[in-house]
């Protein structure tokens, strides 16, 4: 029985015991539909309206594999290095549950379709972290649970519960980490970089769009200690359904400290789901976590086996696209940037916006420039992501090619992309409408630059004096006499030019 839920401090949980961590990645595919019945699954429908005999569980009623989900079930467990088994099948996993229309989860049980498998993953300063896979198997997801009258939104507390099938039956691809071991104070971090990793791959895959917020992508984190020197793993707790990136991390760091606070005071950890909370960071108890045998698995009577011939494995093998550690590798050499940086671009979501814009031909430096600075800051202002900004990477290609040809400068080069941004129009258009090409006409740069002289004859005397650094003051000037429209390097030339020192 637990004695205690304070926390003793990470470092003195790390002083006494090892963390050992295993991961459970929910991925759901983006089918056109449902996994075994031809039910859309496009998110946003009225509720119940995407169901069918099959995934509502209706006597009579059988299931069909879908295809598409196999396919993606593959080139999942081939991206990471797992065997693909040869003869595989499906499998119902019995229990009650109000989101299970069937009363049992159609699954995989002893028979998954990838299993022994591993992926790289890179922490924050460069080590690289092998994470072993035990298995990628396929399911279904289950409906939507929406509890109402409550403070939290959870059933305790609750009036009613309301239930949304549409979401009964989409396919899942279920991945299974072996127990992560050795990571010590890192453990958070790896299980942090795990599931990040991963879901670069799955995007790359173009299985999923694996959106965590949407729910596309979700983690639970299974977590126990063992004393320093013992080889047998402490009682683990199971944190269900963690939606975030940063909530993996967190979640894995609130169990360490709670465990160990259990067990420094003498208590013993329960075998529990756990919910975690996003406003405080911690975690509190679910429901006590049932063994495999409790689920009563056995074959799915309803459904034939799974036997991928070993020339679509193949062929499936041929067509997978470059791994994301490693393209990122190559990229970083290619742009010559530091681990860091792209560390950094990983994390705002802008490699494939900046690989994109490079594409439509910008150079690499400029393309990083404006992706990682003006719309970065766009992009966090307004709480979305990069990619759902209103502008193109062959737009912000021609943004950048305005500057290098001297049609714009830097100034008027983020008038144009706020224009953009703002729905008026492509960047030529804006330029157009708001009138912002750079002042090129000699004339009246040296008009500009002469009325500034004029205007400031102490600082004028300076910069004859040998003063150079004060033509910033000149410079200055005629910059805002041309609306910030002239080349400043250029004013600063003519500026030299007229008061007779040399640059």
């Amino acid at each position: 029985m637990t004695v205690t839920t304070d926390l003793v401090s990470y470092e003195d949980a790390l002083a006494s015991y090892d963390p050992v961590m295993g991961l459970e990645v929910h991925v759901e595919l983006g089918t056109k539909t449902k996994m075994f019945c031809g039910c859309s699954t496009e998110l946003g429908a009225a509720p119940n309206s995407q169901t069918c005999p099959t995934c509502l569980g209706m006597p009579g009623s059988l299931p069909v594999v879908n295809a598409t989900g196999v396919e993606s079930a593959i080139k999942i467990g081939l991206a990471l290095h797992c065997e693909i088994a040869e003869w595989c099948r499906f499998a119902r996993k019995n229990y009650f549950y109000p989101d299970m229309p069937k009363n049992f989860q159609t699954s995989q049980y002893d028979e998954p379709i990838a299993f022994n498998g591993y992926l790289d993953v890179q922490l924050e300063d460069g080590e690289v972290f092998r994470v072993e896979i035990e298995r990628a198997h396929m399911e279904e997801d289950t409906g939507k649970s929406t509890h109402v009258g409550g403070a939290t939104g959870r059933i305790h507390g609750a009036s009613h519960s309301l239930l949304d099938y549409n979401r009964a039956g989409i396919p899942l691809i279920e991945i299974v980490t072996k127990p992560i071991e050795g990571a010590g104070e890192r453990a958070p971090e790896v299980a942090k970089a795990y599931v990040a990793e991963l879901r670069e791959l799955i995007k790359a895959l173009g299985v999923s769009e694996a959106r965590m917020e949407m729910g596309q992508m979700r983690c639970d984190v299974n977590l126990s200690l063992r004393p320093h020197g013992r080889e047998k793993f402490g009682t683990r707790s199971e944190t269900k359904n963690v939606n975030s990136l940063r909530s993996v991390e967190r979640a894995a760091r609130f169990e360490i400290q709670r465990h160990a606070a259990v067990l420094s005071s003498g208590g013993t950890i329960i075998q529990e789901t756990r919910h975690f909370h996003e406003d405080t960071g911690s975690t509190t108890s679910g429901r006590v976590k049932e063994e495999a045998e409790d689920y009563r698995y056995f074959p799915e009577p309803d459904l034939v086996p799974v036997a991928p011939t070993r020339e679509w494995v193949e062929e499936l093998r041929a067509g997978l696209p470059e791994q994301p550690l490693a393209r990122r590798n190559r990229l970083r050499e290619e742009w010559g940037v530091t681990a860091h940086d792209m560390q950094s671009m990983l994390n705002a979501g802008a490699i494939d916006p900046i690989v994109a814009t490079i594409e439509a031909g910008a150079d690499a430096a400029s393309a990083r420039k404006w992706w990682m600075g003006e719309l970065a800051r766009t992009a966090n202002e307004s709480g979305v992501s990069l990619d759902a900004l209103a502008i193109t990477p062959e737009q912000v290609a021609r943004v950048t090619a305005l500057v290098s040809e001297g049609s714009l400068n830097d100034k008027l080069a983020r008038q144009v992309i706020e224009g953009v941004l703002k729905g008026e129009g492509t960047p030529d258009e804006v330029v157009e409408k708001r009138g912002l090409k750079v002042v090129s006409d000699e004339g009246a740069l040296t008009t500009a630059v002469e009325e500034a002289i004029a205007g400031n004859p102490a600082i004028a005397d300076k910069i004859r004096g040998g003063k150079v650094a004060a033509a910033g003051a000149l410079v200055g000037a005629v910059m805002k006499a041309t609306r910030g429209q002239a080349d400043a390097a250029r004013v600063k030339e003519l500026i030299l030019e007229k008061l007779g020192v040399e640059g």
